[in-house]
Parts: C-alpha cells; sequence; structure tokens
C-alpha cells in the first residue's frame, strides 16, 4: 500500500472529524443505531445532487398499493382518471400507499401528480423525485409514537402548500432532500382529528427561493423540529421562517401561529445550523 501523503492525511482527518461530528449531532436528535446506517445518514453533507432524467412513463388510474421494496427504476408516474384531476382537493387518493416498513425508491412522480405518497406506518422514501407537487408531495399517517418516515435524497417543486405533511405520529427524518417553489416543507398537521405529539428532523438539505417556512410544528402537542446543515439559496431578504411555532387543535379550526425562531424547546437550531447561498 502506497503510504498517505500530509495532505491526503490531513483531508481524512478533516472527513473523519466531520463524520464523528454528524454521528453525534444526529444521535443527540435521536437518530442512531440501524438508521444511521442503512439510511446513508453518513454520508457527507454536500450540494444537492442534479435532477434525473426519467426512463419511462407510467400512467397511474388507480392507486399502487406498496407492501415491502418497490424500485421505480426512475420512470415516470403520473395520475389518470381519477387521480388524474391535478387538482388541490385534499380527498383525492394518492398515487402511492406504503404500508408498514414499505420502501419506495428511484421514482419520479410528474404531473398530475395527485395526492402523492401516503405512509401507513413507518417506511423510506429513497430517491423519490416530485416535479410539480400536487396537493401534497407526501403524507404520514401512522400511528404509533415508534414509527419512522425516513426521505433519503430525492427532491420536490412547485409545492403552493406543504411538501410533506405529518398527519400521524412519531419521527419523520428528512435528509439530503432539496425543494424549491413551495410552501412549507414539513408541516405537522394542526388541527387534524387526532393529534400526537410528532418529531422532525431536517439534515442536509437544500432549500431553494421562494419559499414560506422549513418546518411548521405544534408546541402545545410537544412537538419538535432540530435543523441541521441546511443551506438557502436565493434568499437574501431572509424571508423563509426555518421554523415556526403554532397552537394546533383537534377541531378543525385554523391553528394560530405563536412564533418563529430557534427556542432551544420546540425549535432547536441556531444560526450555524443555515448558511445562505
Amino acid at each position: 500500500m502506497t503510504p498517505r501523503t500530509t495532505e491526503q492525511r490531513v483531508r481524512h482527518r478533516r472527513r473523519a472529524g466531520r463524520r464523528r461530528a454528524l454521528i453525534g449531532g444526529l444521535t443527540a436528535l435521536g437518530v442512531t443505531g440501524a438508521a444511521l446506517v442503512t439510511n446513508g445518514l453518513l454520508a457527507p453533507a454536500g450540494a444537492a445532487t442534479a435532477w434525473p432524467q426519467a426512463k419511462g412513463t407510467k400512467p397511474v388510474p388507480r392507486t399502487i398499493e406498496v407492501s415491502g421494496p418497490y424500485d421505480g427504476g426512475y420512470q415516470r408516474f403520473h395520475g389518470t382518471g381519477e387521480l388524474g384531476s391535478g387538482g388541490q382537493d385534499e380527498d383525492q387518493g394518492p398515487l402511492f400507499v406504503l404500508k408498514d416498513g414499505a420502501t419506495l425508491k428511484n421514482v419520479i412522480i410528474g404531473s398530475p401528480a395527485a395526492d402523492g405518497v401516503h405512509c401507513l406506518g413507518s417506511c423510506t422514501l429513497q430517491n423519490v423525485w416530485w416535479e410539480d407537487v400536487g396537493e401534497d408531495a407526501a403524507t404520514f399517517k401512522g400511528t404509533s409514537s415508534s414509527a419512522v418516515y425516513t426521505v433519503y435524497g430525492g427532491g420536490a417543486r412547485k409545492a403552493s402548500d406543504k411538501v410533506f405533511q405529518f398527519n400521524g405520529a412519531g419521527k419523520l427524518v428528512v435528509t439530503r432532500f432539496q425543494v424549491s417553489e413551495f410552501g412549507k416543507l414539513v408541516r405537522s398537521c394542526g388541527n387534524c382529528a387526532k393529534q400526537y405529539k410528532r418529531t422532525i428532523i431536517v439534515n442536509d438539505v437544500d432549500i431553494t427561493a421562494p419559499g414560506t417556512s422549513i418546518v411548521g410544528v405544534n408546541a402545545n402537542y410537544g412537538d419538535t423540529a432540530a435543523l441541521r446543515s441546511i443551506r438557502i439559496h436565493g434568499d437574501t431578504k431572509k424571508k423563509i421562517k426555518p421554523c415556526t411555532r403554532f397552537t394546533g387543535n383537534d377541531t378543525g379550526k385554523e391553528p394560530t401561529g405563536i412564533g418563529t425562531g430557534p427556542d432551544g424547546v420546540t425549535c432547536r437550531y441556531t444560526a450555524a445550523d443555515l448558511s445562505y447561498e
């Protein structure tokens, strides 16, 4: 084996230091064990990857149910028939329903996207790309406090309202994702009939303006949102709110906003966790 040069040894130490820092930070946020490895969370932070080119087109007239791994092979899926209205109706069906433990990967969701993806329990969305979000890109609906929803890689564009709607219980981890032209990246449901404590972690993500808010959470239900390594592009006036706190309810009324910015309890981040590029 060829000995490393001094420069190579320095680079190795720097990478190892960043890796240890990332592990420590994610462990403090509650991401531990197999999740660090299987979900690729140990990959170093970096610039957003290029959007993939579709390798084919697949119309979806009826919701596709997924109970295990489903590899879309980077085909473009889009709604037709009842799933093809292209509207913002919250009652329309999703293109995919993921049962507890399912994985959806290497999928491009085109337009119309219907109500995107629904996760009924723990699920993994790996390299899923929404070209034009309809109502929501994905909705997380599990009822167990131990449910973990993992979004790794992928991206979303043109979400006039929410990208990820968190209606259920448990933990949502969004890593190495990119979003542009959006309302909110993640919103903990503010007025669902059944409310839960929800944990949200957004790590190593690229945010491109215009946008309204990265995360919205319900302080009164014990929600927490942690932001790490967030790169915000094209927002020189810092109009995008990193974290907004609400008083949620279970009556269906519009929730009340009560503040923005880090507070160390509900919104967990510092100025160093955000960069403006």
